[in-house]
C-alpha cells in the first residue's frame, strides 16, 4: 500500500563509488539529490577487506571503510542518503516515477543509476565463508591478485574475463592453475594463444572444482577431472573465479537498452542512456573495467550530465 509520496530534482539507485561520487557532485551543484543504497549499502566494496589501488590512500584502506569515507563525504554537502530498494520504476514518464520497497513513491526530474554488478559464484559453501571473511577467494584479479605475489594461485573460468585474468596472475604470481570445465576456452584466440605460451599457467582441461580447502584463508583446493573422475589437489593460497558477472539492471529491462548481457547501453562518452533525464554509471554500464575509481569517475560524468539535462530544460 501506498504510504507516501515526495518529488526530487535528482534520484540516485544505488550506492558503491559510483553512486556516492554522483551523489557528491550533484549536491555541490546543488540538485539535492536522494540516494537509495539498496540492499548493500556500500556496493561490493564492503565485501573486500583490504583496497590498496584506490588513489589518496597510501597505506591502503578497507572496503567498508572507504564506503563510509564517500558516503560521508556525500552527507556532508547535503544528500540525503537513505537504505531502500528500488522495486518499480516508469522512467518514460514525465517527470520520472519510481517505487522504494513497492509502497513509497517518488517522481524525480533526473535518475542516475548505480546499481552495479553482482560476481557470478561456484556456490561452494568454503567459497562463500572464506570469500565472506577475506580469506583468499576473490572475483577480481586485479583488485586482489597483489597479496599474492610469490604464490601459487588457480582461477575459474574459461572467458575472455578468465584467460585476461590468468595472464595477470601469471606476472605476479609463481604458478597459475586455470580451471576449465570443459575440453576447449569461450575465450577468443588471441587471448587463448596468450594463456598456452605462458609458461606458469597450467590449464586443467574438463575439470570442475569440488572444494576449497583452508581455515582461516585458501589452503588448497580440491579439483576433479569430470573424463576420468579423478579427484587432484591444488596446493594454492589464492582461488579466483572468473565465471562472469550479472548486472543489477533486472528492473529496467523493456524501457533501458541493455545489451544481451543486461548491461545498460550509453552514449559513448557520456552516461546518457535511451531515456532523457536517466543516466548510468558504474558497473550496471561497464563490463569492461569493473574497478572502484572506473566507477566513481563515472559518476562524477553521471552527476555532471544530471545537471546539464537540467540546465538545458530549465528545471534547475
Amino acid at each position: 500500500m501506498q504510504t507516501n509520496t515526495e518529488h526530487v530534482t535528482c534520484l540516485i539507485i544505488g550506492s558503491g563509488p559510483a553512486g556516492y561520487t554522483a551523489a557528491i557532485y550533484a549536491a555541490r551543484a546543488d540538485l539535492k539529490p536522494v540516494l537509495y543504497t539498496g540492499l548493500t549499502p556500500g556496493g561490493q566494496l564492503t565485501e573486500t577487506t583490504e583496497v590498496d589501488n584506490f588513489p589518496g590512500y597510501p597505506k591502503g584502506i578497507t572496503g567498508p571503510i572507504l564506503m563510509e569515507d564517500l558516503k560521508a563525504q556525500a552527507e556532508r554537502f547535503g544528500t540525503q542518503v537513505r537504505f531502500g530498494l528500488v522495486t518499480k520504476v516508469d522512467l518514460n514518464a514525465v517527470p520520472k516515477r519510481l517505487w522504494v520497497d513497492d509502497t513509497i513513491e517518488i517522481t524525480a526530474d533526473t535518475v542516475i543509476i548505480s546499481t552495479g554488478a553482482s560476481a557470478k559464484w561456484l556456490g561452494l559453501e568454503n567459497e562463500t565463508r572464506l570469500r565472506m571473511n577475506a580469506g583468499g577467494v576473490s572475483a577480481c584479479a586485479v583488485c586482489d591478485g597483489f597479496f599474492f605475489r610469490g604464490q601459487d594461485v588457480a582461477i575459474v573460468g574459461a572467458g575472455d574475463t578468465a584467460a585476461e585474468e590468468a595472464t595477470y596472475l601469471s606476472k605476479l604470481c609463481k604458478k597459475v592453475y586455470m580451471i576449465v570445465r570443459r575440453g576447449e576456452m569461450r575465450a577468443s584466440k588471441a587471448m587463448q594463444h596468450r594463456v598456452e605460451n605462458t609458461a606458469n599457467i597450467e590449464i586443467l582441461w574438463n575439470s570442475e572444482t569440488e572444494d576449497i580447502l583452508g581455515k582461516d584463508g585458501v589452503e588448497g583446493a580440491l579439483i576433479k577431472n569430470l573424463k576420468t573422475g579423478e579427484t587432484r589437489k591444488l596446493d594454492v593460497t589464492g582461488f579466483f573465479v572468473a565465471i562472469g558477472h550479472k548486472p543489477n539492471t533486472d528492473i529496467f529491462k523493456g524501457q533501458l537498452d541493455m545489451d544481451d548481457l543486461g548491461y545498460l547501453q550509453i552514449v559513448a562518452g557520456s552516461s546518457k542512456t535511451n531515456i532523457p533525464g536517466v543516466f548510468a554509471v558504474g558497473d550496471c554500464a561497464d563490463k569492461t573495467y569493473r574497478q572502484a575509481v572506473t566507477a566513481a569517475g563515472s559518476g562524477c560524468i553521471g552527476a555532471l550530465d544530471a545537471e546539464r539535462y537540467l540546465a538545458a530544460s530549465d528545471k534547475h
